[in-house]
C-alpha cells in the first residue's frame, strides 16, 4: 500500500490533527486518511447531472426548451 510524509508540519497543526482524530474516536493516521479520501472523493463522486452541468458550462451554456408529454398511457395488462 502506497505511504506518504508529510514534513514541515506546524505543531499547531499536528495537535489539532490529533484532536480531532481523538474526536472521532480513531488515530492521528486514520483521521489524516479519512481527510485525504474526503478531499478527493467530493470532486470524484458527482452525480451524472452535476458532470453534465458542468460539461454545458465548459462548452458556454445553453438553455433547453423541454416540455412535458400530457398524453396519457394505460398500463399494461400482464396477465
Amino acid at each position: 500500500m502506497p505511504a506518504i510524509t508529510v514534513r514541515n508540519l506546524s505543531e499547531e497543526t499536528h495537535r489539532a490533527l490529533k484532536a480531532r482524530a481523538a474526536a472521532h474516536g480513531r488515530s492521528t493516521e486514520a483521521e489524516v486518511r479519512a481527510i485525504l479520501q474526503a478531499a478527493v472523493a467530493s470532486s470524484e463522486e458527482l452525480g451524472f447531472g452535476s458532470r453534465l452541468h458542468r460539461v454545458a458550462a465548459e462548452a458556454g451554456g445553453f438553455d433547453l426548451d423541454v416540455e412535458r408529454a400530457t398524453t396519457v398511457t394505460e398500463p399494461g395488462d400482464f396477465t
